[in-house]
């Protein structure tokens, strides 16, 4: 993705629960994003479409921090409408 940064799905979902973030049906994801070549693309997927899957992405509270989940979004290569949109998603929900 034109990034030096190759950090792996599995360090990506561990950086977003650091920042905050509350994975549903996490084990889905690890296998669905496993499977992947293309885990970003497969993530923002899931994020967009997973409910039908039980797979949900939201805040836990005050804990949460935009800017640290955006961080963590730019550190793993994602475009930055993709991040907009993603951060847009956690915030609905809160």
């Amino acid at each position: 993705m034109g990034s030096s940064y190759n950090g792996s799905y599995a360090e990506f979902l561990d950086s977003l629960k650091a920042a905050g973030v509350v994975i549903r049906n996490e084990g889905e994801v690890r296998e669905r994003l496993a499977e992947s070549q293309r885990w970003r693309t497969a993530f923002m997927t899931l994020a967009a479409n997973g409910r039908t899957l039980g797979i949900e992405f939201s805040v836990e509270g005050s804990r949460s921090d935009a800017r640290a989940v955006q961080k963590v979004l730019a550190q793993h290569a994602f475009p930055a409408e993709k991040e907009a949109a993603f951060i847009a998603q956690l915030t609905a929900q809160h």
